[in-house]
């Protein structure tokens, strides 16, 4: 399975850390979050705010698509959100920026633990998967809308 480029280079990346490192690295992407709120003045094609039984406070997901069908995604995270929520979102919101929606619903989470390591998926399976599926979710809800 090939993933979009820029996803690729992210997966790469944690790759080639041993487990402290990619701990470290998580904890310098989820303190980025703050690159991933709505700019003043965007416009969405979708919006999705809410609170989730699995998560821990209200995560909100904003899709753009473009002229060109690539989406950009944006994100808006509680402050109880989990260091974990909030690396796997900046790393998803910069790895599938300028896909397709289509390419988002088909990508398979089988990366997920290439990222986080293996330990991490077992302790915190739900957190790991949750931004990609909301992510999948709200694309979804896209493709369907365009198709009708």
């Amino acid at each position: 399975m090939s993933y979009p480029a820029k996803l690729q280079s992210i997966i790469d990346l944690f790759q080639s850390l041993p487990d402290v490192g990619k701990r470290e690295n998580l904890v310098l992407y989820s303190e980025s979050t703050k690159f991933l709120e709505p700019k003043e003045g965007e416009q969405f094609d979708l919006e999705d705010v809410r609170k989730d039984e699995e998560c821990t406070d209200t995560v909100g997901v904003f899709l753009k698509v473009e002229e060109t069908g690539g989406v950009t995604f944006r994100m808006t995270l509680g402050p109880e959100v989990q260091t974990l929520t909030k690396a796997m979102s900046c790393i998803l919101c910069k790895g599938l920026q300028g896909c397709q929606a289509e390419e988002v619903l088909e990508l398979p989470s089988d990366f997920v633990p290439k990222i986080v390591g293996a330990e991490l998926v077992r302790q915190r399976s739900q957190t790991t998967y949750y931004v990609l599926t909301r992510m999948k979710s709200i694309c979804k809800v896209y493709v369907n809308r365009m198709r009708g």
